[in-house]
C-alpha cells in the first residue's frame, strides 16, 4: 500500500478531534513529500538534527514536531522553526526552551511527559514531579514557552489490559491538572497513541497520536 493509502486509511479511523503526528524519523525527504502531497502536514522527529535538515527541504507549512527525547544542549538548533516539542520532563528544560525562544521572540509550544509505564527506557517525570513544576514560581516566569499539555508512552507490550490501564492514568491525571491552569500552562492536548496501541489512546482520551511506520512502513534501524 502507499503512504498516501496509509495516511487515508489511519485519518478514517480515528475522530476529527485528534491531531495526527506522522513520525517520519528515519525515512527521506521522499516519503515525507509524498505525506505532504496527501495533504499531511504535522510531522514528528525524534533528532534535532535530522528535523532541521529536512525543515531546511521541505515546504514551509509544515508543523514540525519533536518527539524524541530532549538534550538540552541542542534546544538552540530547533528553537527558530519548532511548533511543539513533546518529551519535556523537567524544569532545567523548560528554562532552556524558554531562553532559546525569547531568543527568537517566539512562544514555543510544550507537553510534559509523564512517565506511565514500568518501563526503564522509557522517559519521563513522576506525578509528583510534575505537581513540583506545576505549583512552582520558576514556572510562572517562563514567558516564551506554552504547556499546552501532557504526553506519555505506554509499555511496549501485547497486554492491552495493561497498556488501557496506562493510559486512563495518564487521562486521570490530565483532568486532575486542569486546575493548575495559568498565562502559561492551558492543558489542551494529550499525546499518548503510536502505531501499535493509537485506538485504545483514542478510546482512553487521546487528543494527538503518534504514528510512524503505520503510514511510512517498517523503518531501517542500519
Amino acid at each position: 500500500m502507499s503512504i498516501a493509502n496509509n495516511l487515508q486509511r489511519i485519518l478514517n479511523s480515528i475522530p476529527k478531534n485528534v491531531t495526527l503526528v506522522a513520525v517520519s524519523k528515519k525515512k527521506p525527504v521522499t516519503a515525507i513529500l509524498e505525506a505532504y502531497n496527501a495533504g499531511q502536514r504535522v510531522f514528528g522527529e525524534n533528532k534535532i538534527q535530522e528535523m532541521v535538515e529536512k525543515h531546511e527541504q521541505l515546504p514551509k507549512d509544515i508543523e514540525w514536531h519533536m518527539i524524541g527525547h530532549l538534550q538540552r544542549n541542542k534546544v538552540k538548533y530547533m528553537a527558530h522553526f519548532v511548533h511543539l516539542i513533546h518529551g519535556v520532563d523537567s524544569l532545567k528544560t523548560l528554562k532552556e526552551i524558554n531562553k532559546q525562544a525569547l531568543k527568537h521572540q517566539r512562544k514555543i509550544n510544550c507537553l510534559l511527559q509523564v512517565k506511565i509505564a514500568n518501563e526503564a527506557t522509557k522517559f519521563g517525570m513522576s506525578n509528583a514531579e510534575l505537581m513540583a513544576i506545576l505549583e512552582s514560581e520558576d514556572l510562572r516566569k517562563l514567558k516564551n514557552i506554552q504547556i499546552v499539555g501532557l504526553m506519555g508512552m505506554a509499555s511496549f507490550s501485547d497486554d492491552t489490559q495493561l497498556i488501557q490501564s496506562e493510559f486512563k492514568t495518564l487521562k486521570q491525571l490530565f483532568d486532575a491538572v486542569q486546575k493548575y491552569t495559568t498565562t502559561n500552562f492551558t492543558p489542551s492536548v494529550l499525546s499518548m497513541g503510536m502505531s501499535g496501541d493509537y485506538l485504545i489512546a483514542i478510546k482512553e482520551g487521546s487528543t494527538m497520536v503518534r504514528i510512524g511506520s503505520a503510514i511510512f512502513g517498517k523503518r531501517n534501524y542500519n
